[in-house]
């Protein structure tokens, strides 16, 4: 397939976009680095997210812009959930992620995997002796963790493919030997197939248990700091506990707390900083709403425990294979949920996102990208239940080229989705790069330029 040209005159004044039917204002091209966040950002994620720059740049000027189609999975419901997704059973780590070649033949090329928010157990653990559980000590041989044992060793092949040398993640042959005995296998037909990211729906700091109810807010009897009877209404505004988790000045029982879930963060991400898999981060996600237990704070708040969050890995971990992206939650401009007051600043984030769950107010995600526009950094539409394009013609890609666009789970063949619809974006060759069929960097994602693996 042929491979597209990207805008290279970094900073450069943008010409109006020219774009097939599309009438918009020029925007200027821009030109961040990781390493004016990051001068220790790793080789493999400064090529990265160079890359996504350039995608971002050939947007704004409407030469051929691309996106990268992802997959977004989760994999704990995958393995436990028997009434998840559409078998009807539990099934296997990266369902949906493998789903998409059964459809298409082709693999996604961005894969998000869910480190959070457990399923049921007390306390962090992993199922797999894994280097990462060594410097927290992490319990292993808990089953309920399996799945962050799986999703790890998946995104590792996702990024350096198969065979390759023990490194503690898939066998050669692509077959992964669990502690319980049983195998899991998800080859990605030999190579490598695309790029990595990450989301943390992290219990509330001090959650005994570790599952999705102990991430939202509006669970009875879950309230963060322990008032079992504390009304349900009140848990969403609860601003004197979020105050006290940030209070590091203070170095509060709550603030300890949320450093011990970083801690759990942190020793899954140094696995992936060890091997020199580059991430996307996406922590933190959703919050200009309420749903989820750092949702509808202050902003100055919320911005602190970005800041936490950021100092912690990058500056006491020690982690520089990072992308940072910051994900707020669909709005309706000039109304409800704007986000910008969220923005923890130029200096901490590198990519600018959304989650997309009103693809009838915004017309397929349009009122998002242009939104975002004025932060000048690369555009992703973070999740959402929609593919792109579909067989009858709607295409988002055209007015809103998304440097990545990645599908929620269960989504891609339980939401509005059809067979058809997915087929018709992963072969959307001149719009679209997807993981090709496994066997290289894809028969048309032009990945081979940004790292050698």
């Amino acid at each position: 397939m042929r491979r597209r040209t990207f805008v290279t005159a970094l900073g450069a004044a943008a010409a109006a976009s020219v774009i097939p039917g599309v009438a918009r204002a020029a925007v200027p091209l821009i030109a961040p680095t990781l390493t004016g966040r990051d001068p220790a950002a790793s080789g493999n994620a400064q090529s990265v997210y160079s890359h996504l720059v350039s995608m971002e740049n050939a947007a704004r000027s409407g030469s051929s812009p691309m996106t990268i189609i992802g997959q977004h999975i989760e994999t704990q419901q995958e393995l436990y959930n028997a009434s998840y997704g559409d078998t009807g059973g539990t099934t296997f780590s990266g369902y949906y992620y493998r789903k998409a070649r059964d459809i298409t033949g082709k693999l996604s090329g961005f894969i998000e995997i869910d480190l959070g928010p457990g399923y049921g157990a007390t306390g962090w653990g992993t199922y797999g002796d894994r280097s990462y559980n060594q410097p927290l000590g992490l319990p292993t041989g808990l089953r309920s963790w399996q799945y962050t044992d799986d999703a790890v060793d998946l995104a590792c092949g996702v990024w350096k493919g198969l065979p390759r040398a023990a490194d503690g993640t898939y066998n050669p042959d692509g077959t992964m030997v669990r502690l319980d005995g049983t195998t899991a296998s998800l080859t990605n037909g030999g190579a490598a197939s695309g790029i990595v990211g990450m989301s943390f729906h992290q219990p509330y700091p001090g959650s005994s248990v570790k599952s999705w109810s102990r991430v939202l807010t509006q669970v009875e009897g879950e309230h963060p700091g322990g008032y079992e009877s504390y009304p349900v209404a009140t848990l969403s505004t609860d601003q004197a506990w979020f105050d006290r988790v940030l209070d590091w000045e203070s170095d509060t029982d709550e603030y300890r707390a949320l450093l011990a879930d970083l801690g759990f963060l942190a020793a899954t991400l140094s696995y992936f900083a060890a091997w020199d898999v580059p991430v996307l981060l996406r922590p933190y996600h959703e919050m200009n709403g309420d749903w989820f237990w750092w949702g509808g704070k202050t902003a100055a708040s919320y911005k602190k425990l970005w800041r936490i969050t950021y100092d912690y890995l990058v500056r006491t971990k020690g982690l520089h294979n990072l992308i940072f992206v910051w994900s707020p939650n669909g709005w309706k401009a000039p109304g409800s949920g704007v986000p910008w007051d969220y923005y923890p600043g130029a200096d901490l984030v590198d990519v600018v996102a959304v989650d997309d769950y009103y693809p009838g107010y915004s017309d397929f995600t349009n009122v998002y990208y242009t939104g975002l526009v004025d932060y000048a950094k690369p555009r992703m539409l973070a999740e959402t239940y929609n593919v792109p394009i579909t067989a009858a013609g709607s295409n988002a890609l055209t007015p809103s080229p998304w440097v990545i666009w990645s599908t929620w789970g269960t989504a891609l063949t339980r939401g509005t989705n059809t067979n058809a619809d997915v087929k018709a974006t992963y072969y959307a060759t001149d719009q679209v790069y997807t993981g090709g069929s496994g066997t290289g960097f894809g028969q048309n994602f032009a990945w081979g330029s940004i790292h050698a693996h």
